[in-house]
């Protein structure tokens, strides 16, 4: 018999397809461990997941605590073995905690993994296991500070709007206050009232993520920064001469209650909120340049959060008439802006230009309190050099001390910061709005407040600012 010679074409074709199965299979298990590390826990926290079902039916609900490990939300077991979730503070933490009833939002829905997960010894979970009884899930503490939310529910009171602080350094939220609320506790008495049609209050919405508003003279931050950029050496040159409205053809910009400011530079128009003086620069700056910052800024994009929030949006383009152009460079137009999205371009600032990325939890531990994963501060990234924000700065701190921020002026501390009063339809009251920081020299904490149909920001908003910088500082 014959032996046949091996060809050596069809030897490289067995080793190509050889090659080709064990690259597929190195892909695969590599796909499952990033799968496994990173993926998995926003898989399971999927509603449509039916494994969520199986993790309730053997694990015992964990807690939800403060920074300071006070209760936020706990799972009450009944005589009867069934299980009630139980908020302490009632509303107060409505939006940021959340509920679990009637599907899950706020932080029963962010930390649903971990508060499904169960790190209880072995043994112990051996025995309950045998004795058909649940394992203790574990407890998620938060960055939520109880003292600053409550104040920040006072200073507030039953207007409606939205009130959040956060570490500028770190990205820690210690206070998400939106008003109207709800009382998770009575949930699902209220839920079909809630929910109605009918209802205009929309108590479920969370005003600090969700709500976007016409951001006012809070945006003159961002048509600052433009005209800075645009003139990064002469910026310091600009005048202006108010008396108290701004004409240009047809159309009229007017200052505030028609304030006449007088011979302004870019600072003090800023601190003085002069609407002429910004629509005048509104005409000037380069449109394309101005989108693409405010693109930069995190508007038109996504939100580097994990809760629920709706897009801040900027629509001014490259072919936009005068009047648009007049009405956007002063916070009005079609500029649309989330509280939180104004407090995080506020942290940047106070934080030299770079923006840490924002959290609620700080970090999971079991029932017995054995840390299981500890969340740490992490960079989203630069939306402005440091010089920029240095220049921004100083002139927030001049609306503190010489314009209409005069409200958060103490000598405790030092405020920097921004007011405004967005108009969004006729014959209503202006919304009011604050974002500023303190100490301005050296930032540990931002705030930023809406109160829709406010009016005056000075006036409104930001005294409800200055009661969590007084708390804060006095902690």
């Amino acid at each position: 018999m014959n032996k046949q010679t091996p060809n050596p074409g069809e030897n490289k074709h067995i080793l190509l397809i050889t090659y080709a199965v064990v690259g597929m299979f190195v892909c695969l298990m590599g796909y499952f461990g990033y799968f496994l590390q990173v993926q998995s826990e926003t898989v399971i926290n999927n509603s449509y997941n039916a494994r969520l079902d199986s993790f309730s039916d053997r694990i015992i609900r964990g807690k939800i605590l403060s920074n300071d490990g006070r209760v936020l939300a706990e799972t009450a077991v009944q005589e009867d073995g069934s299980e009630v979730r139980t908020y302490p503070y009632q509303d107060l933490f409505a939006h940021a905690v959340g509920y679990s009833d009637h599907g899950k939002a706020g932080l029963e829905a962010l930390a649903n993994f971990y508060l499904l997960s169960s790190h209880m010894n072995l043994a112990e979970q051996t025995l309950n296991q045998l004795a058909d009884r649940k394992n203790l899930g574990d407890n998620v503490i938060t960055t939520l500070d109880v003292d600053l939310q409550q104040a920040a529910q006072a200073a507030l009171g039953d207007r409606k709007g939205a009130v959040v602080a956060l570490e500028p350094d770190t990205g820690k939220i210690l206070a998400m206050v939106s008003r109207p609320g709800f009382d998770p506790n009575t949930l699902g008495q209220e839920w079909e009232t809630l929910i109605s049609g009918d209802n205009t209050q929309a108590q479920l919405l969370n005003r600090v993520s969700q709500g976007v508003y016409p951001p006012g003279s809070t945006f003159k931050i961002v048509t600052a920064l433009e005209y800075i950029r645009e003139h990064p050496n002469t910026w310091q040159e600009f005048s202006f001469d108010c008396d108290g409205s701004y004409e240009h053809g047809d159309y009229t910009i007017s200052c505030y209650h028609g304030n006449a400011h007088g011979h302004q530079n870019l600072p003090q128009a800023f601190a003085n909120s002069c609407n002429g003086a910004f629509a005048s620069l509104g005409l000037e700056l380069n449109l394309e340049q101005m989108q693409n910052l405010a693109e930069c800024l995190l508007f038109n994009g996504q939100l580097p959060v994990s809760i629920a929030y709706s897009k801040s949006s900027y629509a001014m383009g490259t072919g936009a008439s005068d009047w648009e152009r007049l009405q956007t460079a002063i916070g009005q137009g079609n500029t649309q802006m989330t509280p939180l999205h104004n407090a995080l371009l506020t942290a940047s600032i106070a934080n030299g230009g770079v923006l840490m990325k924002p959290y609620l939890i700080d970090r999971v531990e079991t029932s017995e309190g054995e840390e299981v994963k500890k969340f740490l501060p992490a960079t989203y990234g630069e939306l402005m050099s440091a010089s920029e924000a240095d220049a921004l700065s100083g002139m927030m701190r001049q609306v503190v001390t010489e314009g209409t921020g005069s409200a958060v002026r103490t000598d405790a501390y030092a405020v920097a910061g921004k007011t405004g009063s967005a108009e969004f339809e006729k014959g209503k009251e202006s919304h009011a709005w604050f974002t500023g920081f303190a100490p301005a020299e050296d930032p540990k904490l931002v705030v930023t407040v809406l109160v829709e149909e406010g009016g005056s920001g000075g006036r409104e908003a930001a005294p409800i600012a200055r009661a969590l910088f007084d708390l804060y500082f006095s902690k």
